[in-house]
């Protein structure tokens, strides 16, 4: 079973952005079951470098939109990326040193919940912005 499905309610309104978190949460759940399952560090470097390159991608795109559009919780919405930036890159740096044993399962359950808020909460907040500026 995924650790995150996608649901309705997540929607934004923004079908870029929608399609991103859909993979976001896709790689998320894809990295849940590598951890689940023990397998290779290899395949676990994989998952968690191709989460961080979805997630650099994703926050460029809002932030580019947030810069078109005059966002005017632009810098609230950056700041929570750079925090869970820094936390996915902590994770990474973590792994390569060799701590892949403390990348647990309560690590996924954090970022799981990171995402779910972020989306259904602070991502909310600009959907119908972006609606009433014509970003669809």
């Amino acid at each position: 079973m995924p650790l995150m499905t996608w649901a309705d309610e997540m929607t934004v309104g923004v079908k870029v952005l929608d399609d991103d978190h859909k993979t976001m949460i896709r790689l998320l759940s894809d990295l849940h079951e590598v951890v689940s399952s023990g397998r290779a560090r290899s395949a676990l470097e994989n998952g968690i470098e191709a989460m961080l390159r979805c997630t650099k991608a994703h926050f460029a795109r809002e932030e580019m939109l947030f810069n078109q559009t005059a966002y005017p919780g632009a810098a609230e919405h950056k700041a929570e990326h750079e925090q869970l930036a820094r936390r996915a890159l902590n994770l990474q740096s973590r792994l390569e040193s060799g701590q892949s044993r403390e990348l647990s399962l309560q690590t996924m359950e954090i970022l799981k919940s990171w995402l779910a808020d972020h989306i259904q909460g602070s991502d909310q907040k600009y959907g119908p912005y972006m609606k009433a500026k014509g970003i669809q």
